[in-house]
């Protein structure tokens, strides 16, 4: 993280220099208005994300809990407004205190009182009860908040409005929707936003199942896993989900590779299931676009979003409708 820069000369003593510093901190803080919000970062750091490609310099688990949250929390709210704000407040969790001037705390910066009115229910893999100082819990928290504000609308008049009630600066809303804008710029070719997830429900289920362990057997239609999923136990969830309850698959990979209708690589679209003869047709995945594809790997591993670059010639495979 940036630090001021300070000129030492002969003449400025280490006491001088912790002043100026004090002084610098002091004016950042009371320049970033009434909202209680952490002052605003910079970083020169880069990450490369699990989700497919290099997004900015959002953490690979920061990345995941935004895509989570945003459809979850908020249907209509891009998830890279959402990361813009934890972008703009904390620099993705690496503030090294994560405490503001105003007692606004945590990776998203919320005042404990405003906190409270946003923290339920609790988001899968969040504290309980609930904290500003989770990252699941804060970021959750922070959709619910904007779609209370307007932002479920998916308008450029709504957003503003729910950016501003975060924080009530308009240099603020310009700052969040310009690293919102850098962020989508940022992502893979042909990846979708949450905008273009939503025109498959299938998608959007299964993104909120993001970083729900692995569990072999584990997944039910109704998502009561016992606390994971396996591959197919995660296809049927999204599935009976983005269907609105009228697709139940059958419960393994290997007769949900007879579902549905057959539909040739290069004519799929996300929502489609992905079926991989990997020991007798034994992994079944959900195309998110973009060549990407949301999926339970294995024991040890999470529900998350990888490319299929690589993947694809190492097995045969089917594609197969079903929304």
């Amino acid at each position: 993280m940036k630090k001021p820069a300070v000129a030492v000369g002969a003449g400025i003593g280490v006491g001088a220099i912790a002043l100026i510093g004090v002084l610098v901190l002091f004016i950042a803080a009371v320049a970033n208005g009434a909202a209680g919000h952490q002052e605003e970062q910079e970083t020169d750091g880069t990450q490369i994300s699990a989700a497919g490609g290099q997004v900015g310099d959002i953490p690979s688990k920061m990345l995941a809990l935004y895509r989570q949250a945003a459809p979850a929390a908020c249907q209509g709210l891009d998830w890279t407004v959402l990361a813009a704000i934890g972008k703009v407040e904390t620099d993705h969790a690496r503030h090294p205190t994560m405490r503001s001037y105003a007692g606004a705390v945590g990776p998203m910066q919320f005042l404990p009182s405003t906190f409270k009115g946003y923290a339920y229910p609790v988001p899968p893999g969040g504290a309980d009860p609930p904290t500003p100082w989770d990252a699941t819990d804060a970021v959750y928290a922070a959709a619910r908040m904007l779609c209370a504000n307007g932002a479920k609308s998916g308008t450029g008049k709504g957003v503003y409005k729910a950016i501003y009630s975060y924080n009530h600066a308009d240099w603020y809303v310009r700052k969040v929707l310009a690293q919102a804008k850098t962020y989508a710029a940022a992502q893979p070719s042909g990846a979708d936003s949450n905008a273009d997830v939503a025109s498959s429900a299938i998608v959007k289920a299964a993104y909120t199942q993001l970083g729900v362990p692995y569990v072999w057997g584990g997944g039910t239609i109704n998502g009561k896993s016992g606390g994971g999923f396996d591959c197919s136990g995660l296809t049927s969830y999204a599935v009976y989900q983005g269907t609105g309850h009228k697709v139940v698959l059958p419960r393994t990979s290997q007769e949900q590779r007879h579902v549905g209708t057959s539909v040739p690589r290069d004519e799929m679209r996300p929502g489609d299931l992905i079926v991989f003869n990997k020991h007798n047709w034994g992994h079944v995945g959900i195309y998110a676009g973009g060549n990407r594809m949301i999926d339970a790997p294995k024991p040890g591993k999470s529900v998350e979003v990888i490319s299929l670059a690589g993947y694809w010639e190492n097995y045969a495979w089917d594609i197969r409708r079903v929304g």
